[in-house]
């Protein structure tokens, strides 16, 4: 079937599938992640290797941030390209919610890091090492610089939240550098070798908070829950309210990933000579009314009992 059509089945499910999803060329955004990729994975080792020989706590941290973060965007990647495959008879939505899953196991990948910094940041004050300020200064200025490359890179693409966290690491990575560059700054200055492991205590909670914030977010994703931007009792309101229309019930609405929300519901009508015209009206109001693109309902006559159904949510009409 195409897919820019209204279809009316045999039981009398209308679907409206409207061609207004625009998305960024695949291969624009995949060569900003190469790119992204590619800095990142350099810098890291250097950040490592120089970390290691100044003895500085908080350039490691950094350099661990940046492998985690080389993941992070190569896992991303392969999740966006795979969003963009076809729908076929096994997923009949496509694989959009790939990018979805991704942004969950990167914000997994950011909480193990965090804890791994915290314990290390923590050894580090029961038993201070020395740490060459000056080397740290420069090193974490320049993979500071690298940083907002990337971060540039990446915010300049389509904002998902398979986007959103992958951006989330390079930004912890940002404040990292920020960290690691301030800790040399305190330790070339005073001398005072407690400051790297404590910076890296603090950026890690800051981190940490942000990495549940988009956890929250992308398991009500997978649990199908309602996009937190639309009222559900709205919405049936609105379904209610149109002219022969007399309910709305089994209505349900989720996000199928991120940007692309999906309705079912069905409406009770006095007659269905007027279904065409309702279903257009429907989908129009709720294109412009609340976003949804993705409309599935069904007209029902009122008073016609149905066997075997179970009425979930009942919308009286206002």
């Amino acid at each position: 079937m195409p897919k820019h059509e209204h279809h009316k089945h045999q039981d009398g499910h209308a679907h409206g599938h409207p061609g207004r999803h625009v998305h960024a060329s695949p291969l624009g955004r995949n060569t900003a992640m190469t790119w992204a990729v590619a800095l990142t994975v350099g810098y890291a080792g250097v950040e490592l290797a120089t970390g290691l020989l100044f003895g500085s706590l908080a350039l490691v941290s950094d350099a661990g941030h940046m492998i985690s973060d080389a993941l992070a965007l190569g896992l991303a990647w392969f999740a966006a390209w795979l969003s963009r495959r076809p729908a076929g008879a096994r997923h009949s939505y496509g694989l959009a919610r790939a990018e979805v899953i991704a942004a969950f196991l990167n914000g997994l990948a950011m909480v193990l890091v965090v804890v791994l910094i915290s314990v290390e940041a923590i050894a580090r004050l029961l038993d201070p090492q020395p740490v060459q300020g000056l080397g740290v200064m420069v090193v974490a200025f320049v993979g500071l610089l690298v940083n907002l490359i990337v971060a540039l890179i990446l915010s300049r693409g389509e904002r998902t939240l398979n986007s959103r966290a992958a951006l989330l690491h390079v930004t912890s990575d940002v404040i990292g550098s920020v960290a690691a560059l301030s800790a040399g700054a305190v330790i070339y200055a005073t001398g005072w070798a407690p400051i790297d492991p404590i910076l890296s205590l603090v950026i890690s909670l800051l981190i940490l908070a942000s990495t549940i914030n988009l956890l929250r977010e992308t398991l009500h994703v997978l649990m199908e829950g309602v996009p937190s931007a639309i009222d559900l009792q709205d919405v049936g309101k609105a379904l209610a309210g149109l002219e022969h229309v007399a309910n709305a019930h089994d209505l349900h609405i989720w996000n199928i990933s991120s940007g692309q929300v999906a309705l079912s519901a069905h409406l009770e009508l006095g007659s269905l000579s007027h279904w065409p015209e309702i279903l257009a009206q429907a989908r129009g109001m709720l294109s412009e009314r609340f976003g949804i693109e993705h409309v599935t309902l069904q007209p029902e006559l009122s008073g016609v009992p149905r066997p075997g159904h179970a009425v979930v949510k009942m919308m009286a009409r206002h």
